[in-house]
């Protein structure tokens, strides 16, 4: 499942990072820290190495 924005991307890696042990889990926020509980290793590889070519910043998920 590819990440729909480039914030998601972003959040991804900074969680794939934590679950890695490349930094602390109390330096997550927000999103990160929710994908970084809910996550696989697995899940959280294939959202960070998505192409943030073309993805907009942030995507409206209330509509």
């Amino acid at each position: 499942m590819p990440a729909k924005s480039k914030a998601q991307q972003m959040a991804a890696g900074a969680a794939l990072a934590a679950k890695r042990g490349e930094m602390k889990k109390s330096e997550l926020r927000g999103a990160s820290k929710s994908m970084e509980k809910s996550m696989t290793k697995k899940e959280l590889e294939e959202f960070a190495s998505t192409s943030r070519k073309g993805k907009p910043g942030h995507v409206d998920h209330h509509r």
